[in-house]
Order: structure tokens, then C-alpha cells, then sequence
């Protein structure tokens, strides 16, 4: 269904700052959301707990951990974490928004992928998992939901969600396996043991699978997976894709190797083993076509909790999409549990032959592998799983879904992005069980929601923001402009015009009037009565400036004026006058009796004009136009003579 409809977090504001918009993927912890940081105006993803989890001490401290985790790497291609907080029930992380799809997505639309790609796509990603892994953090769950490809080709590692310090505890505790089925390293199964290697593990099963479009390993149940992982290496890739370079099957039995100690140390030395395999690689060996697209396994098993208590029972197929609970996958090399082949009192039974070790694990599997067969059996009967019927006209879609044994339910919404008529969702998701008579309910899209500008000429600009943010718009920059008839500070027009549709949220471009234009007069030179009343009747204000300064002009008349003349202004704009204070006196040098050289320097430096008239050509001064000791403007011109 579209998520707008029900989804309380769409529409609120986390912490007076985010504003949740879209929901964008659903997972067993959180649920991630499309916001925009309304302090510093960028989209970033939101990634909310569960409410239901928020008051599990464990699971916040988890979410927080990410958050403090992945804020130390700076790294291109690790999505960067940028906040992290609560707001009543709701305890989020700030994110990067990546626009794109995922490499899930890729690979079911795509299927397989050619080396090239491939291999450009699991560089960036041991990149950024060598840079956490350097930093010494593990993530736990890499597979290819978590990475993320931008519409710029970017590929970045996202949701740390399960990221634990290599040297924080990284064994789990004995009942509990963290992680998703199909990425999971045999010492994670066995041991609980998350160490950079078991990165490397996931990253070698993600490079299996994008070379042959399926995963190494299937079972219908997670058990059959886990036993897979412990007890069969990972084929190569060349099986399933003939004609692929031996490097790369090389490159995948490296990263896949069941002995921790027999991978690559981290994903940087990975990295490095990828960029000499593909050195050694042709241009042809690089290009070379994938296989035809393989029936995608529909169990891409998100994050699960895989017990290892054999009290649980076996659960059915589908328990490898959601968080579940599921009985152990014993080792290799386990002993017989403490019991076995004896009596009530502990006593050895007579006349039987004690069972080996792997005797026993052979009867516990086929237990298990019976039991989920039997279970599988009773429900298969009674379930269908849900057409895919998304971006499909709404009269195809019921006949698909009748076809299939479900019924219809319709809903309509909005949607930016999905063309009016065709399904926007399908509730469940395409690929769930569902009863074979039950109901899906499909949303089909009304198109885009569109709003009017409304018209705000004439409206004071406060007024015309609020106006613009109630009809659902966002007021953006103001622009100022004389106008003859619109008063002062009140909208002129917007861009786009009053009357045109656009998609809520679309930002609005406001003119607004500064008045009626006014040349400035000149005033300069005038007194200070004359030159208020021309500025008065050309429709502006005037201020004098307290400071006066010294010019040649008369005292009390207009030095200067800002703005200059010519310039326009607003009616009522305000003009300030500098008045003047007459010219600086300065007490003349005496420079009679002095040679012409020092004269002239002496005068120069009291700040007047010299002259020098020669009798003869050198001698000393024995005149000078204005007497030593008095005092005279700054600036004016003194004359000596010199014989």
C-alpha cells in the first residue's frame, strides 16, 4: 500500500528539524525514510527504529553504535552518518540519501552481470569495507540490499546496522546466530565469530552471484543453507557461467574459502587480490557475456536471528525472509550431545555399538531436514504467493491476482513517480505468502498530487509566505523591484505565475515592490535648508550626518550626499548629507634664511602648494607670500623667493 496513507512518521518533523517525506525501505530493525533537514535544507535518509524496539535497551544500543561507528569513517564509499537522536518513541539516524537502487535490485532486474561490472561494482565496496575494516570495525551483513548504486554510479556500503569493533567481544552468545543466511561465514555459523574475514566471506558469495545470478547455496529451508555453508565449498562461478576466466574463478574461491585462515585478512587486501586478478584479465575475458538470467531465488533472507538451540523447532521456507528462529546446523567435528546412546541412569546400552560422531550428525540433519519437509508439506497446500503486479494498468492487475485464486481490494493515491492508472503497491509485497482465497489490496496511482499557486499580488510578503506554505509550496528567494502602482514591501508577482500547477513542496520565487522609483537630486554645494527642501519634494527623506568635514567649501553647505545623484531610490528612501566645515587652518613655516631645498620641504610637509621663484638659479630664501607664524588654509599655496 502506499505508505502515505498509513504510515505515521510520514509528514512529522524528528526533533523540530526533520521532516519525513517517503518511506523507502522496510527491514526486521528500522525502517528507512526520505527527510529533508529543514536547518540546512538537504534530502538525507532517516533511519527510524521500530517503535515496538525502542524501549529494547539492546537494540538501542545497537542503533547508536552504528551511529558512532560509521560517523568515524569518512569514506566515499561508506554512506555517511550525520545525527543521530530521539524524539519521543522514535530513536533515528540522519543519514546520506543516496538516490538509486540497490545491488539487489540489479541483480533481479539484470540477473547476471558482465566481469566488468561485476568487478566495478565489488571494488568500491571493498574500498569502503577496507576503510571500516582499517578503522577496526566489522559490519556483519554485507549482501547485496546493503549496497547501495546512485544514479551518479557511485556504489556505496550502507546500514552498519550489525557493525561490531574488531576488538569488542565478536563471538555471540551460544543461542544466537546474527546475520543473513545465504552472506553468512562458516565460522559465524559455527562459532558466532565475526571477524573482518567474515566480511570477506559475504563479499565472495555477493561476487558468485553477480557473475552467475544466483547464489552458491539454496535450500528451502535456512538449515539446508547453514549446512551448505559448513560443509560445501563455494563452486566456481565457470560451472554455472561457462567460458569465465579461471582468475575470477580463483578470485571467488579466495574470498569464499570455508578456513577463515585460507581468505584474504580484510576487505583491503581483497581489494588488492581484485585489482591483480583484473590486471590479468583481457578485454574480452572482461566483457564476457553472463548467462541467461537464472530463476532469482526468492528467498533473499534480510537480517535473521538463527538460534542454535536444538529445543527450537524447524521452521518452513519462508522463514528465510523475515527474522525467525530456527534449530542449529551442528559442526563438522561436533561430539554427540551429552546423552546419547545411553541409558536413563548414564549407563553405556548393552548390545548396541556406540554411534560415531558423525553418525549422529547425519541422523540430527535428517531429523531436521524431515521435520521442515513435513511442516513445508502441511502449509504448502493452503498458501500462494502474491503476483507481481506493481506498474501494471489497475484491469490487469485484478485479472492477474483473480487468475492466482486471491481477491481484489482497491485503494488510490498519489504518486510522483508512478503514471495515474498503474499500480503504485500491493499489500502484501509481490512474492509473500498469502491464503489462497485471501485479499490483496493494491493502490493505483491518481498521478502526481498537484496544487495551484495561489495568487498573492498586492499581499504583504509575510502574509504571501504564509499563504504559499499553507497551499502546500515553499517560498524561496526574494527579489526586489521598483514598482509605480505596488506598495512598498508587497508582492509584485511570483515565479511560477498564480494559477500554475506544481507538485507540493515546489519551491516559489517572490518580487517584491520597493515603491515608486525617485531620482536623487544633486545637492551638492548647497546649504543645508535648500538642499533639505529639494530632496523633500522629490519624495525623500533626508538625514544629516552628525560629522562635519573640512573642504574648501563654505561651512554648512553639502559636501556630499548618499545615494549620489542620479541614482534611483524608493519614494521615502532616506538620503544623508555630509556638510562641511570649512577649510583646515595650518600655522605657516618660517622658511625665510633657509636654502630652496629645505623651504620647499618644510612647507610640503605643513601641507601647502609651493611656488619658488629664482633670482638667480640657487640660493636661500629671502621672501615668502605668506608671513611664518601665520595661519592659513591647508592646502593653499605659499610663494617664496629665492636669490
Amino acid at each position: 500500500m502506499d505508505t502515505t496513507l498509513q504510515d505515521p512518521v510520514i509528514g512529522h518533523v524528528l526533533d523540530g528539524r526533520y521532516r519525513v517525506e517517503a518511506r523507502i525501505a522496510v527491514g526486521g530493525m528500522a525502517t528507512v525514510y526520505r527527510a529533508v533537514d529543514t536547518r540546512l535544507d538537504r534530502v538525507l535518509a532517516l533511519k527510524v527504529m521500530h517503535p515496538s524496539l525502542a524501549h529494547d535497551a539492546s537494540f538501542v544500543e545497537r542503533f547508536i553504535r552504528e551511529a558512532k561507528a560509521v560517523a568515524r569513517l569518512d569514506h566515499p564509499n561508506v554512506v555517511s552518518v550525520y545525527d543521530q537522536g530521539k524524539d519521543g518513541a522514535y530513536v533515528y539516524l540522519a543519514m546520506e540519501h543516496v538516490a538509486g537502487c540497490t545491488l539487489r535490485d540489479v541483480l533481479t532486474r539484470r540477473g547476471a552481470l558482465q566481469p566488468r561490472a561485476a568487478l566495478d561494482i565489488l571494488e568500491p565496496v571493498l574500498a569502503g569495507l577496507g576503510a571500516a575494516h582499517r578503522a577496526g570495525l566489522v559490519h556483519r551483513d554485507v549482501k547485496p540490499e546493503n549496497v547501495l548504486i546512485g544514479d551518479d554510479g557511485r556504489v556505496k556500503v550502507a546500514d552498519f546496522g550489525l557493525v561490531r569493533a574488531v576488538d569488542a567481544q565478536t563471538s555471540l552468545s551460544t543461542t544466537s546466530v546474527m546475520g543473513t543466511v545465504s552472506y553468512l561465514a562458516p565460522e559465524h555459523i559455527e562459532h558466532g565469530v565475526t571477524e573482518t574475514a567474515a566480511d570477506v566471506y559475504a563479499c565472495g558469495v555477493m561476487l558468485y552471484e553477480m557473475l552467475t545470478g544466483a547464489k552458491p547455496h539454496a535450500g528451502t529451508t535456512p538449515a539446508q543453507v547453514l549446512y551448505q555453508h559448513l560443509r560445501q565449498d563455494v563452486p566456481p562461478p565457470s560451472a554455472a557461467a561457462p567460458g569465465l576466466s579461471p582468475a575470477l574463478d580463483a578470485l571467488v574461491a579466495r574470498g569464499t574459502a570455508r578456513e577463515r585462515a585460507a581468505r584474504p585478512a580484510d576487505a583491503a587486501v581483497m581489494l588488492a587480490e581484485l585489482r591483480s586478478a583484473r590486471a590479468a584479465l583481457s578485454e574480452a575475458e572482461l566483457d564476457h557475456a553472463p548467462p541467461r538470467a537464472l530463476p532469482e531465488d526468492p528467498d533473499h533472507a534480510p537480517t535473521a536471528v538463527l538460534p542454535r538451540d536444538p529445543a527450537h523447532p524447524v521452521r518452513t521456507a519462508d522463514d528465510l525472509d523475515r527474522t525467525t528462529v530456527l534449530p542449529p546446523v551442528p559442526a563438522p567435528d561436533a561430539a554427540p550431545p551429552p546423552g546419547d546412546g545411553r541409558d536413563g541412569r548414564g549407563r553405556g546400552r548393552r548390545g548396541r555399538g556406540r554411534r560415531s560422531p558423525a553418525v549422529l550428525v547425519g541422523l540430527v540433519l535428517v531429523l531436521l531436514l524431515g521435520v521442515g519437509a513435513g511442516v513445508w508439506y502441511i502449509n504448502s497446500g493452503q498458501f500462494t504467493r502474491t503476483p507481481a503486479v506493481l506498474r501494471v494498468p489497475q484491469a490487469q492487475a485484478e485479472q492477474t491476482l483473480a487468475e492466482a485464486g486471491l481477491r481484489v481490494r482497491v485503494e488510490r493515491a498519489h504518486s510522483s513517480t508512478v503514471d495515474e492508472g498503474l499500480v503504485i503497491s500491493s499489500d502484501p509485497e509481490p512474492g509473500a505468502r498469502v491464503r489462497g482465497n485471501g485479499t490483496v489490496t493494491i493502490t493505483v496511482s491518481r498521478g502526481p498530487e498537484v496544487v495551484a499557486v495561489p495568487d498573492v499580488a498586492g499581499v504583504p510578503l509575510a502574509e504571501a509566505r504564509e499563504r504559499l506554505t499553507g497551499a502546500g509550496l515553499e517560498p524561496t528567494a526574494v527579489t526586489r523591484a521598483f514598482d509605480d502602482t505596488v506598495e512598498r514591501g508587497a508582492v509584485i508577482s511570483t515565479d511560477p505565475p498564480a494559477g500554475t500547477e506544481r507538485r507540493p513542496g515546489t519551491g516559489v520565487e517572490l518580487t517584491v515592490s520597493k515603491g515608486r522609483p525617485v531620482d536623487v537630486p544633486d545637492v551638492t554645494g548647497a546649504d543645508r535648508g535648500d538642499a533639505r527642501t529639494v530632496l523633500e519634494e522629490a519624495g525623500v527623506e533626508v538625514r544629516v550626518a552628525d560629522e562635519r568635514v573640512h573642504s574648501d567649501q563654505e561651512p554648512g553647505t553639502v559636501v556630499s550626499q548618499s545615494p549620489a545623484a542620479g541614482e534611483t531610490v524608493a519614494r521615502g528612501d532616506t538620503v544623508t548629507l555630509t556638510l562641511s566645515k570649512g577649510p583646515e587652518m595650518v600655522t605657516v613655516p618660517d622658511v625665510v634664511g633657509q636654502d630652496e631645498e629645505s623651504a620647499v620641504e618644510a612647507l610640503r610637509a605643513a601641507g601647502f602648494e609651493v611656488t619658488v621663484r629664482r633670482i638667480f638659479i640657487t640660493g636661500e630664501v629671502f621672501n615668502q607670500s605668506v608671513d611664518g607664524g601665520e595661519r592659513a588654509p591647508k592646502g593653499s599655496e605659499v610663494t617664496v623667493w629665492v636669490r
